[in-house]
Parts: structure tokens; C-alpha cells; sequence
């Protein structure tokens, strides 16, 4: 068992027979009375978010998580394909469970695969990814003397507002923790 003050981003643990991943977390203190943890979590099993409040001192049920390299192969629509780098196994996950971790994906991207008691749950993104942008407003000539920021369409279909001088064609490198633009490489 672990305190609910122990959550923060990216823990996972069991409530009530379901498996959580918490996505947000937020530590409220009133004046009087006991604090509140409120976490927004998904579950792993069926994707959907949701809105959890503990008390301070309630616990909830730790989880042993066990972790493997896989490459992404390809998806048909709704499920994703991994393949274990050390036992060819090819496991799949429902596009609902990945969420908008699917937009970051692409061919042969090394991942880190999420298993609980043998069944694959969730992914693990490397920090940052590079995308080819497929569709970019032309520049126009002036605005480069300040911080002008236009949106741009990545091949897997990323929306992502990147500075003016990044062109259709262009390798842009995106953070995938918060989907930002960090550079052109």
C-alpha cells in the first residue's frame, strides 16, 4: 500500500480491482481540516480519464509493473503493434489506451512497454521525437523580426505550433511530454 501523497505524475496504481495511471496531480490544503489530493488518472485497461479525490492519509494498493524495449511496427485503425526487441513477440494496445500518445508514434520508434502481470498496458515515449512537418503556412517576409509562432501538421498528424521560418519538408524535433517544438534538425 502506498499514501496517496506518494502520487505524482506517471505512478500507477489499483483501486478497486482497476488499474490507474495518474496524469495529473494537485495538492489542496484549506485552512482548517485535512488535505485533499485530487489526481486525474486513466485507466489502463479501458483508456478512459477520469477525476479521483483522496483524503490525506487514505492509501491505495501499489502495483508491480515489469518493463520491456519494443519497436513500433504499425497500426490498423484501432490497435497499435509493438515487437519485443529480445523475444519477437508482437503485442498490441487499443488506440483508447495509448490516447494521444499515437501521434508521436512512428515506424520502427523505440518505445519502453508497460506489462502487468504478463499483459501489455501502456507505453513508455522517449523524451523527444523527430517528425517530418507534411503541411506548413508559407512564411511571410517581415514577420521574422519577432516571435511569430505558426501551426504546422507533422506526418502522423501532430498538430504543433513551431517558429515562422519551419518549412513544409522540414525535420522538426517535439517534446513529447508536453508536444512542444524545441528545434529544426
Amino acid at each position: 500500500m502506498i499514501d496517496v501523497n506518494e502520487l505524482r505524475k506517471g505512478v500507477t496504481f489499483e483501486l478497486d480491482g482497476n488499474i490507474y495511471k495518474v496524469l495529473e496531480y494537485d495538492h489542496h490544503k484549506p485552512g482548517r481540516g485535512k488535505a485533499t489530493i485530487r489526481v486525474d488518472v486513466r485507466d489502463l485497461r479501458s483508456g478512459t480519464r477520469l477525476k479521483k479525490k483522496f483524503n490525506s492519509g487514505d492509501s491505495v494498493q501499489d502495483i508491480r509493473l515489469t518493463y520491456r524495449n519494443a519497436q513500433y511496427l504499425y497500426n490498423d485503425g484501432d490497435m497499435y503493434y509493438f515487437m519485443d526487441v529480445e523475444t519477437y513477440e508482437q503485442p498490441a494496445l487499443k488506440g483508447d489506451i495509448l490516447g494521444d500518445n499515437t501521434k508521436f508514434l512512428t515506424d520502427e520508434m523505440e518505445v519502453k512497454l508497460t506489462f502487468y502481470k504478463g499483459d501489455p498496458l501502456d507505453i513508455d515515449l522517449p523524451i523527444t521525437v523527430d517528425q517530418k512537418v507534411v503541411r506548413a503556412d508559407p512564411s511571410i517576409r517581415g514577420n521574422t523580426a519577432t516571435s511569430v509562432t505558426k501551426s504546422v501538421t507533422t506526418s502522423t498528424g501532430l498538430e504543433v505550433d513551431v517558429p515562422n521560418f519551419v518549412e513544409e519538408g522540414n525535420i522538426i524535433r517535439i517534446d513529447t511530454r508536453t508536444g512542444e517544438y524545441i528545434t529544426r534538425v
